[in-house]
């Protein structure tokens, strides 16, 4: 398998090795980059380094994933809103419950199931043998447009893409509250809720840098419609940030108000637009989806009120 590259610059001074893979290897956390560079995975200016190596800002850094292993995982005939799709990838609009890997408390009836009946066997086997094709991930409550690759050379051109933000997604969403601001954006840390372990929070301590652009589509009284652009990718990035301005996520029982909202089965979360190059022509792919029907009837009940 061809390596991966990475390019280590002046911000990451001072970060160790294991970490700076952590952030730009999507879905690998901080153990899980120390076991590539056990292994052998990872070169450092051409050199093995150890795990506690900080940088300086300038090392070129290659990575060779390991292969992948033998899915267990059962396809599944669940109907799947295929956006875009072609050899090499494949985009699907997410409908909101949809979980989009096995994982404890979901074994099957995933995102995952569906794509390897849909698929076949043309998927990436890079994210391992639970979420063969994944290149990076939404919430379950989370609706819209999520990408896939169809091989290897795919997914890491993808991960790649991740990694230098190359590959931009906007999602659209409704928050509680009004934004004093028409737009700004919110750089603030994202690490694991220091007493509940479900739940992300801003924290300095074992936390990754997060980005979020965010204006203002539209006011109504109590709740404002915005939209979205994600610089990094952290779990539930848009959702700790929204609840961080103090204005969380209209639906969402975990960062925002716990009783649910009359009229809504969860979130008003959507991802509205993917925009990203090629893995095999370069050229850029720019694609949306409406928002699902739940939202757009909330939205009508909103402006019927203002």
């Amino acid at each position: 398998m061809e390596p991966m590259i990475l390019q280590a610059a002046a911000e990451d001074a001072g970060q160790r090795l294991d970490s700076f893979l952590a952030v730009h290897l999507d879905g690998f956390s901080r153990s899980a980059a120390a076991r590539l560079l056990e292994e052998g995975c990872v070169l450092c200016d051409g050199r093995v380094p150890g795990k506690s190596l900080r940088l300086t800002g300038a090392e070129e850094i290659s990575v060779t994933l390991p292969q992948p292993e033998d899915t267990e995982l059962i396809p599944q005939d669940i109907p799947l809103d295929v956006v875009y799709e072609d050899a090499d990838v494949i985009v699907i609009n997410k409908p909101t419950g949809l979980v989009v890997h096995p994982a404890p408390g979901h074994p099957d009836g995933t995102l995952v199931n569906a794509l390897l009946y849909h698929c076949g066997d043309s998927l990436s086997g890079i994210g391992g043998e639970k979420r063969p094709g994944i290149v990076h991930r939404i919430d379950r409550d989370t609706s819209g447009l999520i990408i896939a690759a169809k091989n290897d050379r795919a997914h890491q051109a993808l991960a790649a893409q991740l990694a230098d933000h190359t590959l931009a997604r906007t999602y659209e969403c409704l928050v509680t509250g009004n934004l004093r601001e028409e737009g700004g954006t919110v750089d603030a840390p994202i690490g694991r809720h220091p007493t509940d372990r479900k739940k992300m929070a801003v924290t300095e301590k074992n936390s990754r840098r997060a980005v979020t652009h965010w204006e203002v589509i539209a006011r109504y009284p109590g709740v404002t419609h915005v939209r979205c652009r994600l610089e990094t990718g952290r779990t539930h990035q848009i959702r700790v940030h929204m609840a961080y301005l103090g204005h969380p996520i209209l639906g969402d029982t975990v960062y925002g108000a716990k009783k649910a909202v009359p009229g809504l089965t969860g979130q008003c979360l959507h991802a509205v637009g993917l925009r990203f190059l090629h893995p095999s022509t370069g050229e850029a792919v720019e694609l949306s989806c409406p928002l699902p029907e739940e939202f757009q009837a909330y939205l009508r009940k909103l402006e019927n009120k203002s």
